[in-house]
């Protein structure tokens, strides 16, 4: 039985933490969660611009494969992007294009043009502005939206996993790209976690997003989950890691976890109440 977390305080962010007791009930929430979002999307602005991460997300969208939702969506207005990528070929095994298209996109009516795949025959850095360049394209001609806020792009949705040191996209601790401004997508060369070039969104994109959702299942993520948590509740000046950086400015967060990457929650909180939905 899926049960959701509810903190007994009020946040200062829109953030709502879902916890599932299977991989299956989360699969089928996921699923949920973003063909509402395309449905809205679609409704009001006639286009649906998704952003992915790599990782282990990508197979937790598995549903949305399946009835009703392969044939009841509108997938010719979906736009696909990625909020981080490995700089490596579009077959590499460590290419998160690669396991989306395996695992996701293949297997869905999106248009081949409507898939936004990195340039990887470019340097990284190249990379990145290269696919910054075509981000501020679709932004004129409205298939991403604008914010309001910082004229940043303002995805419809940006799914999210989370790592066990607490980075999200290709944005680590105590990394200087946390502190671009500037630019919608940047570059690091030094991850460390293999492969070390990347190119991921800022957190001011990230922000800006209309949706956030961000998955972690296991119990290495716990205390990370934990931590980015209580930095939501504390609102911006709270900063121990980027997960916790990770506080929309205009939308809505949503953690997805299993029983084991929200361990700690209760053992920092203690009064936290579970009700079924």
């Amino acid at each position: 039985m899926e049960s959701e977390i509810m903190a007994p305080y009020e946040t200062k962010q829109n953030c709502e933490i879902r916890v599932f007791e299977s991989s299956d009930e989360m699969a089928t929430d996921l699923a949920e969660f973003i063909s509402q979002a395309s449905e809205i999307s679609v409704k009001e602005r006639g286009y649906f611009a998704i952003a992915l991460s790599g990782g282990p997300l990508v197979r937790h969208m598995r549903k949305l494969c399946e009835a009703p939702y392969n044939k009841t969506l509108d997938w010719s207005k979906w736009y696909i992007f990625w909020a981080e990528e490995r700089a490596v070929a579009k077959n590499h095994a460590e290419s998160n294009y690669k396991l989306a298209k395996e695992e996701f996109i293949s297997k869905v009516p999106i248009p081949n043009g409507h898939v936004y795949s990195i340039n990887d025959n470019a340097t990284v850095e190249e990379a990145a502005t290269d696919y910054e360049f075509v981000i501020r394209q679709l932004v004129k001609v409205q298939r991403v939206g604008v914010s309001k806020i910082n004229d940043c792009p303002k995805f419809d949705l940006i799914l999210l996993n989370i790592g066990p040191d607490g980075h999200v996209a290709s944005l680590f601790p105590d990394h200087p790209a946390l502190e671009v401004k500037n630019d919608w997508v940047t570059y690091i060369t030094d991850s460390p976690e293999p492969p070390p070039e990347r190119i991921t969104f800022t957190l001011p994109v990230i922000n800006s997003a209309s949706n956030i959702a961000i998955v972690a299942t296991g119990e290495d993520r716990a205390n990370a989950v934990s931590f980015s948590i209580s930095d939501c509740q504390e609102g911006p000046d709270a900063k121990t890691i980027p997960a916790g950086m990770v506080q929309p400015t205009d939308g809505k967060l949503v953690w997805f976890l299993d029983e084991a990457a929200a361990s700690s929650l209760e053992a920092a909180n203690g009064a936290y109440e579970h009700q079924g939905y």
